[in-house]
């Protein structure tokens, strides 16, 4: 095994550990900063000492984080001034279009096999038309089996164009 498989094996590793860990999470309604404040029954003047910014920049960064616009930084600033810790991952989503829906976590794995059906059906759909304009059509039974095959021959060998999209 190659230094590249294993650094790939320990990337995996820590994403599918995230995501279980984050299973059926959801953002409050509020944003996170809000929602900890107010847990604490701490005042935006309270934190805005605390954080040494204005009570306007509190109600700003509140804000800003349920618009999707407040940086990391000021996330961590104000988490650290409340007594906690801000944790930002990025983690497979079993929203993913192309995922069948689960109630457990989404694994790297998933995405990849999400990835290599989806190029497999669009590479035996062309030649499947090709061969139907010639006469020679394959069944629908046996096209699903050549998908099956290409789709883990593809999950296998992951070659270099596979992250590319194949409808374009």
């Amino acid at each position: 095994m190659s230094v590249k498989d294993t650094a790939r094996r320990l990337y995996i590793r820590i994403i599918d550990d995230a995501s279980q860990r984050y299973i059926g999470h959801k953002n409050p309604n509020e944003g996170w900063l809000a929602t900890m404040r107010k847990a604490l029954d701490m005042s935006g003047p309270q934190l805005a000492k605390r954080a040494g910014v204005t009570k306007t920049a509190i109600y700003q960064a509140e804000r800003k984080e349920v618009l999707g616009e407040v940086t990391l930084n000021q996330m961590e600033k104000m988490a650290t001034a409340m007594g906690g810790r801000f944790v930002y991952s990025v983690i497979p989503d079993s929203g993913h279009k192309d995922i069948p829906h689960q109630s457990e976590a989404v694994m790297v794995s998933d995405l990849v096999r999400a990835q290599a059906r989806m190029k497999a059906e669009a590479l035996i759909g062309r030649v499947s038309t090709h061969m139907g304009l010639e006469k020679q059509a394959l069944s629908d039974e046996l096209n699903k089996a050549e998908i099956d095959r290409l789709a883990e021959k593809l999950e296998r060998e992951m070659p270099s164009d596979f992250w590319e999209r194949s409808d374009v």
